[in-house]
């Protein structure tokens, strides 16, 4: 067996014990696990992203500055911290799901993640009690991204490996989804509070209520997944005693694991996850901050953006199983470099301020639709290169230490460079006083990530993903 890769696939029954030879499970129990595991994650997603969707109101109630855009920039680095200890909860929670369990993994990190949103409805303001109001919304930030380095490696790896090598990248394409509808199911939230609580009463008391909502999502979700059985793969790692004990060691030992290590974190991860947070966060707070639409147009646009873009993932992830995962992610890395900026430029135009007789009464900005595909057109980028990620760190390690290994450079990634980009493509602006200033980061990464991966990066085999020695 390669080092990298793994070898010939070994399909078993959910409900298989430890003592008996499973049976392959059938396309209806695939889908179940599929529709349950994508629900908590959706809401695990939701939890972390309701901060971000939030952050021109908070900025002012927890760093209240010399200057608004002060504010701003110190609340979106306290978005980003929560990406900051996303690797360490990947070494954390890749450990346990390899020892112990994918499933008993992804159970704790919900109830932390739950249990931190919930936490930051109840925070008293900086108004209230001072410097301790920021520290502590810091610290709970923390805590979900320790919860979320921990979640994505155990669901994606929960689907991975009870779906057919030809149809992972389909299956798990659903989990890649999960990230962009948490935004969506976030800003709907967020937009139907505003409604019944009005402007004001949001501003003052009603930004609490998305936070608060966590905890009944939990519940719910922690329900969904109690039901759902281990992973068909560990259980028979279990059975003939090949689970790994001590993951950590053996997925980066040697040279050559952190040869893979790197190539997949600078040649795939990196650059997807700058076009992640730019196609969706960036393009918000360019919405809100560079073209200034109200809260509520630019909720709306980037909501109808993810409607119109999200199914993109499934067809990217079916089309990988197909032609590749290595080129399907490439492909759209080196796309993302050569768009972004007329994309923006096109954003800039169509999201000009409404003018002439009668522009006060305007309800909704008028090239709403317009704008709203242009973020459509950003989060078709995401597909490419995010839809077929899963399946591709999936079949790159080795079943016995694939939550750890695949966790780390996945969220060092994600993490560390695309957590940040908000804050350092809105620095850029704010700093060079242009609003295009913020895309040199994201297409200089997408661009160093797709020559990377060009030359480093090798296809993984779906067909050996599933070995377990």
């Amino acid at each position: 067996m390669q080092d990298g890769l793994v070898a010939s696939p070994i399909k078993v029954d959910m409900t298989a014990r430890a003592d008996e030879a499973p049976a392959a499970p059938d396309v209806r129990s695939i889908r179940q696990v599929v529709m349950a595991s994508s629900a908590g994650t959706v809401i695990e997603w939701y939890d972390f992203y309701v901060f971000g969707t939030l952050a021109p109101i908070l900025a002012p109630l927890f760093f209240p500055g010399s200057s608004e855009t002060a504010a701003f920039l110190n609340t979106l680095a306290t978005f980003g911290a929560g990406f900051a200890v996303r690797p360490l909860g990947a070494l954390v929670f890749g450990r346990i799901g390899d020892m112990v369990g994918r499933k008993y993994a992804f159970m704790v990190t919900l109830l932390i993640m739950g249990v931190a949103t919930a936490a930051i409805g109840l925070l008293p303001t900086v108004a209230s009690i001072g410097i301790a109001a920021p520290l502590m919304l810091v610290f709970l930030r923390l805590m979900q991204g320790l919860a979320l380095g921990g979640e994505y490696g155990g669901a994606a790896i929960y689907v991975a490996e009870h779906a057919p090598p030809h149809r992972r990248g389909y299956f798990t394409s659903f989990i890649q989804a999960t990230a962009t509808l948490g935004l969506l199911v976030s800003l709907v939230v967020i937009l139907v509070t505003r409604a019944i609580t009005g402007e004001e009463a949001f501003k003052a008391w009603g930004w609490r209520v998305p936070f608060l909502l966590s905890a009944l999502l939990v519940v719910m979700s922690f329900y969904i997944r109690r039901r759902m059985h281990e992973s068909p793969v560990f259980q028979q790692m279990k059975a003939e005693g090949t689970v790994s004990r001590m993951p950590i060691k053996e997925a980066f030992g040697t040279v050559e694991r952190w040869k893979i290590f790197f190539s997949v974190l600078f040649g795939v991860v990196a650059g997807q996850a700058v076009v992640f947070y730019t196609g969706q966060f960036f393009a918000l707070f360019f919405i809100q901050k560079v073209l200034k639409l109200s809260l509520t147009d630019s909720y709306i646009t980037v909501a109808l953006g993810i409607v119109i873009g999200t199914p993109f993932y499934l067809l990217s992830g079916a089309l990988s199983d197909r032609v590749g995962r290595k080129k399907m992610i490439i492909s759209g890395l080196f796309l993302a470099a050569i768009t972004l900026y007329p994309i923006y430029r096109a954003m800039m135009w169509a999201g000009g301020p409404v003018t002439g007789e009668g522009a006060a009464a305007v309800a909704l900005h008028p090239n709403i639709i317009v704008l709203a595909l242009l973020v459509a057109a950003q989060v078709l980028l995401v597909t490419l290169s995010y839809g077929p990620m899963a399946a591709f760190l999936v079949e790159s390690y080795p079943a016995r230490i694939r939550y750890t290994s695949m966790s780390l450079p996945y969220h060092l990634g994600n993490g560390w460079f695309g957590g940040f980009t908000p804050f350092i493509a809105a620095s850029m602006v704010a700093a060079y006083q242009s609003p295009y200033a913020g895309l040199v980061y994201p297409i200089a990464v997408c661009t160093i990530g797709g020559i990377i991966g060009l030359l480093f990066v090798r296809e993984p085999d779906a067909t050996t993903a599933n070995d377990t020695t």
